[in-house]
């Protein structure tokens, strides 16, 4: 029977692919249980399986000690001594006798139930594994049944689950019908791994053009960015590594092939492929297509809370306002989601009547920059800037040269005169008469 079983196990580690270690540790462990239950001990019992002839032995731990008070799991160290060099604290095996053909019986039902449980266990984890390598990625299945609104596939070796919310609203699901899915969620359960799967999801058309287009395989051409409304229309942006290779062309293929078979396995779904561009500028008119739009301009700042807000302001023509922005704004949606920024978008009459509101405001601007300081200083006063050719004025200069004969003599006696009626006055005459000047050419 020893011989039997390490053939068995073998066997089965050639076949199933599970390691024979973990088959023996696993029935020693159960062994172990069975011998404590059918033989009634109170010691916990240790089995091993010699890796070679397949021969069981029991064996009983107990512990070296100073005095004994059990004695199924103690020994003393005077008696311990007749076995070795030994310690307190160390442990002694002791071989327990075996029926061979009572625990024989034992110990073959015993494996037949673990190699048996170990099997389904190790299924189960393969099974895991080989899905939850395909997390984030594309399976094919077929649809077995639907129950209360949940389509279940069968993968082949296993089952997979898509609930309600993650099935496009437009498609209809018939049994026996073949689909590709996207893997969301692959969770460990008693009965094997549970796996959960969509058809909504923004990945699946990533990954479908992924298996239509060899230049995104080899990382030629990149997927930047994508924007879904599952059933209805997809905007993805593409870019290309390679100067030589047209993004958009690698993806729409020879007489549009590629994505054509993308938009058949979406069942009809639109898909609107954009060129990314680093310019925030260039991508967000890029992804208002098919509209054409004139200008873009980029505000960045921050909201309320302090949190980073860009935001972007589109000019369209008039008559492509309704085609920018979309059938219920679905265009304009898909383009903010696939750029990232909020986008207002504006005709081009606006756009005329905000420019000429700003430059009115900055004319109004300039007018009260160029204000005289003297209109402000008369201003406050309560006076005029006319006020300053008043006769009031002309009483300062009278005061410097007493009256205007005064002043003519002044200036023909020669400038030491006039210096020296500055100097008495304070005031400059030249000012006052620049001043008086420029009023009379006024």
């Amino acid at each position: 029977m020893a011989s039997e079983l390490i053939s068995a196990i073998l066997q089965i580690e050639r076949e199933r692919g599970i390691d024979a270690e973990i088959l023996i540790e696993a029935l020693e462990k159960a062994l172990e249980s069975a011998y404590k239950k059918n033989y009634g001990v109170t010691f916990e019992p240790k089995v091993v399986i010699d890796r070679e002839t397949g021969e069981i032995r029991v064996l009983r731990l107990k512990t070296v000690v100073e005095e004994v008070f059990d004695e199924d799991t103690e020994i003393s160290l005077e008696e311990a001594i007749e076995y070795g060099d030994v310690e307190i604290d160390d442990e002694l095996q002791f071989e327990e006798y075996l029926d061979p053909h009572a625990f024989g019986r034992i110990a073959a039902q015993t494996a037949k139930q673990v190699i048996m449980q170990k099997i389904r266990e190790a299924e189960r984890e393969k099974l895991y594994d080989i899905y939850d390598n395909k997390l984030k990625d594309i399976v094919a299945g077929i649809i077995r049944r639907v129950e209360k609104e949940t389509v279940y596939l069968d993968l082949g070796n296993t089952e997979a689950v898509m609930s309600q919310r993650e099935q496009v609203s437009s498609e209809r699901y018939s049994t026996g019908s073949r689909l590709k899915v996207f893997v969301t969620e692959v969770k460990k359960t008693n009965r094997g791994p549970r796996i959960y799967v969509s058809r909504t999801h923004p990945d699946l058309v990533k990954r479908l053009f992924e298996l239509e287009v060899p230049e995104i395989q080899n990382g030629i051409v990149e997927i930047k960015s994508i924007a879904r409304e599952a059933g209805s229309r997809t905007k993805i942006g593409v870019y290309s590594n390679d100067p030589n290779v047209d993004a958009s062309g690698a993806c729409i293929g020879h007489r549009g092939i590629r994505v054509t078979a993308v938009v058949d396995e979406l069942r009809g779904e639109k898909i609107d492929i954009i060129e990314w561009n680093p310019n925030i500028a260039a991508f967000i008119s890029n992804s208002l297509s098919p509209a054409d739009v004139i200008r873009v301009d980029i505000f960045e700042g921050y909201n309320e809370e302090g949190d980073e807000e860009n935001k972007a302001r589109v000019t369209v023509p008039d008559n492509q306002l309704s085609l920018a922005i979309g059938k219920s704004g679905q265009n304009a949606r898909l383009a903010a989601r696939l750029t990232g920024w909020k986008i207002d978008i504006i005709p081009e009459s606006e756009l005329r009547n905000i420019i000429e509101s700003e430059l009115l405001h900055s004319q109004d601007e300039i007018v009260e920059m160029e204000a005289s300081p003297l209109d402000e200083l008369f201003m406050d006063n309560g006076g005029d800037v006319d006020d300053i050719i008043e006769p009031e004025d002309v009483e300062v200069a009278d005061e410097a040269g007493s009256n205007e004969n005064d002043l003519e003599n002044s200036e023909a006696d020669g400038t030491d005169e006039e210096e020296n009626t500055e100097k008495e006055t304070g005031v400059e005459v030249e000012t006052v008469s620049e001043v008086t000047e420029t009023k009379g050419d006024e």
